[in-house]
């Protein structure tokens, strides 16, 4: 059989400049041959594989942008990385995107000088710690955590959750609320402060490799030099937030690819009633509609990264509209391929299975379909639905 055409269907890839094809290329190799044999078992067993840091830390791939990449190579980084494993992806997404990319925006001079170099080369690593139990779409009014200023110190309690690499991280950048102004307060909290207690999150069904973690804070002190000056209101974060939930939609594009990878594999080498399973029309248009919606995906996120490129930023409602739009995509693809590979579709020595499950996760987390979808709506009709 003659060699199958690639995923990227109408060559996104050839937008690259010359050095981001050989950086993306150096990535897929240390993905084949780090990971994809491995990612499976990691899953299963809900154990992260740390020992792979420093060869993932060697590519330098820490905050593309900072460092000269476009936006293009920087979420198909995203998705090349979501495709062969989404839950090594999110760990990439969660330390580089958000705790590597809040020092840069927001650290004092001190601050990037001492953490800023180690953070991006893995030899420590950061979590994101937003989310509560009783707050996710609504944080932004509802946070409850407290920062009281005490002298030169801030004390902080209360409690977070779903913090991804919440675990083992050396440093949260963690929100709170400023009990006397009631402002937002963003600070880079040192993981082993007497106060903090970690407990991991069991019996997830999606991304059983992320660690993520419940943090409770009991009178933990932080000195006012870890505190991040730049931010006084849930507002000043918005950039960063958008871009992670950009790379969140670029996950969506990956996660689709991997989809596709499998099913299209599969439906050429099993063989039903004599015949190749990709023989039969029905199996052929549902590989036909998993690829269109992979490419319909693509096409709407490399847009906003030639706008990201063009303009400097993009608006979030743009984005929320490409986070629910691909989301839903990727939710369609995902169970057109679970489906195709019938019962083995379920089965974690199948990598479908895999996919299937971290899809729920990314189709969740970065604002929810309903939430981007009422963001989008305000935007179009100029009337907010959102209470």
């Amino acid at each position: 059989m003659n060699a199958l055409p690639a995923v990227d269907f109408y060559d996104f890839e050839s937008m690259l400049s010359t050095r981001e094809r050989a950086k993306l290329s150096e990535l897929r190799s240390f993905l084949a041959q780090d990971v994809a044999p491995h990612a499976d078992a990691w899953w299963t067993s809900a154990t992260f594989p740390s020992e792979i840091l420093p060869r993932l830390a060697e590519l330098q791939l820490s905050t593309p942008v900072q460092q000269g990449y476009s936006h293009l190579f920087t979420g198909l980084l995203i998705a090349e990385m979501t495709r062969t494993d989404t839950s090594l992806a999110t760990f990439f997404l969660v330390h580089h995107d958000l705790f590597v990319e809040s020092l840069h925006q927001f650290g004092t001079q001190e601050q990037k000088h001492r953490l800023l170099a180690d953070a991006m080369a893995l030899r420590i690593t950061g979590a994101f710690a937003l989310t509560e139990p009783e707050h996710g779409s609504d944080v932004a009014g509802g946070m409850v955590t407290t920062a009281r200023r005490s002298g030169s110190d801030w004390i902080l309690n209360g409690s977070k959750r779903w913090i991804g690499n919440g675990t083992f991280c050396d440093y949260m950048l963690l929100w709170a609320r400023d009990a006397d102004t009631g402002q937002v307060r963003g600070f880079v909290l040192d993981a082993s402060s007497a106060g903090v207690q970690r407990t991991r999150i069991e019996h997830k069904i999606a991304l059983r490799t992320v660690q993520n973690a419940n943090i409770q804070l009991t009178d933990v002190r932080v000195p006012e030099r870890d505190r991040f000056p730049g931010i006084n209101t849930f507002q000043d974060t918005n950039q960063l937030l958008l871009g992670s939930r950009l790379m969140v939609a670029w996950q969506a594009v990956g996660q689709q690819l991997a989809a596709f990878d499998v099913a299209r594999a599969y439906a050429v080498e099993r063989r039903q009633f004599g015949r190749p399973l990709a023989s039969f029309q029905l199996v052929q248009q549902q590989l036909v509609q998993m690829l269109g919606n992979a490419t319909a995906s693509l096409a709407m996120m490399a847009r906003l990264a030639q706008l990201q490129d063009e303009r400097g930023s993009v608006q979030m409602e743009q984005v929320a509209l490409a986070k629910a739009f691909t989301t839903t995509r990727m939710r369609e693809t995902v169970a057109l391929g679970r489906n195709l590979l019938g019962g083995n579709g379920i089965l974690t020595d199948y990598r479908m299975a895999r996919i299937f499950s971290d899809a729920e996760a990314i189709y969740t987390y970065e604002g929810s379909h309903e939430i981007n979808t009422l963001i989008a709506g305000r935007a179009i009709t100029g009337v907010s639905a959102i209470l």
